[in-house]
């Protein structure tokens, strides 16, 4: 058996292409470095990740794939699914060795993998492009934390950096703990050191809040429950546009 390690991250997956395409000696498992290997292996290669392979290699696979199939591997690999680089490496290496035209053949197994796993990511980056809720800072910036299944709150930035550019916001994934800090010219990848000064519940810390955000949540759930009627209202089919996981998330649900 040949296994290849690597340090695990995309960029880790493209050197390992590239290395198996240079050394014509292609894995049969992939594993983290450092891991123990399965016993019997023939070989045991270990790949480094250097920025000049990265980019190379990336610049190969969009000669060789549509915008579209580049976009579904990243997706693939915000899922976090514990097999998603061999998947993956399964799906640049039918492109590279197959005159793959795209994503379309859904008589292949793998690319319907893809296909179904990029969904799935892509479903929850646009789910939080409409239920996430901003709370308003003593210090002028919207909060929002989210609790993703996915690593999908990437997918969702670039709306809120269009669709609230004249402010200051922070989106911020619980799950992961990290989050996306705009201060209305660019955005940046953040860590907060102690969430639990930040967090109750999930929720922002009240104490932190602006003194009229308490009061503004007020008339929102006010004027969404006039506007409700109650004869009319069906759980289940605001479930199936709303499901229920990001209730927590709505100021109006709560």
């Amino acid at each position: 058996m040949i296994v290849f390690s690597y340090d695990k991250s995309l960029d880790g997956l493209l050197c390992v292409i590239y290395e198996a395409y240079e050394r014509k000696i292609f894995p049969e498992l992939l594993i983290q470095s450092g891991e123990i290997p399965p016993l019997f292996v023939d070989q045991l290669l270990e790949i480094q990740t250097r920025d000049k392979i990265v980019s190379k290699t990336w610049a190969y696979l969009e000669k060789k794939m549509s915008k579209e199939s580049l976009n579904m591997m990243q997706a693939v690999w915000l899922s976090e699914q514990d097999d998603r680089d061999w998947l993956l490496y399964k799906f640049i290496k039918k492109a590279i060795d197959t005159k793959f035209t795209g994503h379309t053949d859904f008589g292949d197994e793998v690319i319907i993998n893809i296909h179904n796993l990029a969904k799935k990511v892509y479903k929850e980056g646009y789910n939080w492009k409409q239920f996430v809720r901003f709370k308003k800072s003593k210090d002028g910036i919207f909060f929002a934390p989210v609790y993703p299944i996915y690593n999908s709150l990437p997918l969702a930035i670039p709306h809120f950096k269009d669709r609230f550019s004249s402010q200051s916001w922070i989106i911020y994934d619980l799950n992961r703990n990290y989050g996306f800090y705009y201060d209305g010219k660019v955005v940046i990848e953040m860590t907060l050191e102690s969430d639990n000064e930040y967090f109750n519940s999930d929720q922002p810390n009240e104490k932190l809040l602006d003194s009229k955000e308490i009061l503004f949540q007020e008339s929102w759930k006010k004027y969404f429950q006039a506007l409700s009627i109650k004869e009319r209202i069906n759980l289940k089919l605001q479930k199936q546009h709303m499901p229920k996981r990001y209730w927590k998330y709505l100021t109006e649900m709560q």
